[in-house]
């Protein structure tokens, strides 16, 4: 074993990233490491359950300052429509006082960030090793961030980039023009990612080697960075709670592997006429069914977006639901045969760890390279396909969930087959406590 080490732990204000930190931070706490976590202190309720450790890890709350734009006491992503994260950017980048100071009095050995790019300099001054820790995919990485490269080059994979088939078409490259706006007095998002991978002593992905191994070494020759794995880093199984009764009566009633569930995140919100589209598909499948998604825009209620006459078709077999629901705990249930998702970084690893056929609509960039990895890379999945005008429509998505869900179809064969092979590698006994292991003790050496 390597020294014990002392890390700071300062994440991006979403609590996709914050969590995904703590889930890191209590696999270094459990090595008899300390961490000390900075956090806005509205976070600070919802984070503090999620601490397995907490005489190893300690919660620094930041007082985050106003800014103009910013509506008053917004933290976190959650208090803010995705338009708005510049401006929490800049707030964030207005903690860095706060930031230096908590550093001064702690003297940590690494400082693990994601956002703020300034954490390089911060970590340098005070004799510390900073982390740069990836929570998105690494083939996501390896085509949108390369030294040298501009964010208008994206429909162009990079020299040297190692896949054919984890690419964006058309009008995709769009999705990803967010790089270049200013995200934080005037630092573009592209110039933020790109200064803290350039600038750290080391990057760290929350990723495997069974999946993404040579888009994880193409990034390390490209940044000459050591990359480092975590593993899935997944959260321990929420035995405690058991799944709502409501659910669990609801699903028993059908076969097993014969309902689909559909969750798009908790960021997204759809159009009307989007939402109205998606319900209609799922119900074209002529299969049972709970859609779990946020009203749609310009509706406070799910049941006032609903499509004339919908409630009354499926009222036997279907559900509609615009509240947060125990995904996890849903997706386990011996019912559900398909995950119909957005492919956000978490709801990947969801969908790999169960036995469920898979089906995919990508909303935002990273989310199309996810889904281009899982289905044309790993062909565990299938993708919905979209129209030329970029919606999607209900004929796709049933098409898409019959395709895996018919019994004895060529693809549906072919994709359960090989997400049957990747779960049993990445539960194979050691695998993902091997990632820790090897992780950790990388880091006790990182001098």
């Amino acid at each position: 074993m390597g020294s014990k080490f002392h890390a700071f732990m300062f994440p991006w204000f979403g609590f996709g990233h914050m969590t995904a930190f703590l889930h890191l931070a209590n696999k270094l706490a459990e090595k008899g490491h300390k961490i000390t976590f900075l956090l806005p202190k509205k976070a600070l309720k919802q984070l503090e359950p999620l601490n397995l450790f907490p005489e190893c890890i300690v919660f620094h709350t930041l007082t985050i300052p106003s800014v103009d734009g910013l509506p008053d006491g917004a933290e976190t992503t959650a208090d803010i429509p995705i338009t708005l994260g510049g401006f929490l950017a800049s707030a964030m980048d207005r903690t860095r006082g706060q930031v230096e100071e908590a550093v001064r009095l702690g003297k940590p050995d690494r400082i693990f960030f994601d956002f703020a790019h300034w954490i390089p300099d911060i970590a340098r001054d005070c004799g510390a090793k900073s982390v740069n820790f990836v929570t998105i995919s690494a083939a996501c990485v390896a085509i949108s961030f390369v030294p040298g490269r501009s964010p208008d080059e994206l429909a162009i994979p990079p020299p040297g980039y190692p896949s054919s088939k984890v690419l964006l078409h058309g009008q995709e490259t769009n999705s990803l023009s967010f790089l270049s706006y200013p995200f934080g007095d005037g630092v573009t998002f592209y110039e933020r990612i790109m200064t803290g991978l350039v600038n750290c002593d080391v990057i760290s992905i929350r990723t495997c080697q069974e999946m993404e191994g040579k888009f994880c070494d193409f990034i390390e020759r490209e940044f000459q960075r050591k990359v480092l794995l975590t593993g899935p880093m997944l959260p321990e199984p929420d035995n405690i709670k058991p799944l709502e009764d409501r659910w669990h009566q609801w699903l028993s009633r059908f076969e097993p592997g014969s309902v689909v569930y559909c969750s798009l995140g908790s960021q997204i919100i759809l159009e009307k006429e989007e939402f109205q589209e998606l319900c209609l598909g799922i119900e074209l499948t002529g299969l049972p069914f709970i859609v779990a998604v946020k009203p749609p825009k310009g509706a406070s209620t799910i049941q006032e977006a609903l499509p004339e006459g919908f409630e009354d078709r499926v009222k036997e077999r279907g559900v509609v639901w615009g509240e947060w629901v125990q995904q996890p705990l849903i997706l386990a249930h011996p019912s559900i045969g398909c995950f119909v998702s957005h492919c956000g970084f978490g709801s990947m690893w969801e969908s790999l760890l169960n036995d469920c056929q898979i089906v995919f609509i990508p909303h935002l960039g990273e989310q199309i390279f996810n889904t281009r990895l899982m289905s044309e890379e790993l062909e565990v999945s299938v993708e919905v396909k979209r129209e030329e005008t970029g919606w999607f429509s209900k004929e796709k998505i049933s098409g898409a969930v019959r395709s895996v869900m018919d019994k004895d179809t060529e693809l549906g064969n072919l994709v359960r087959r090989n997400h049957a092979k990747l779960k049993e590698s990445l539960l194979s006994s050691g695998i993902i406590s091997g990632y820790v292991n090897k992780y950790v003790e990388a880091l006790e050496k990182l001098v």
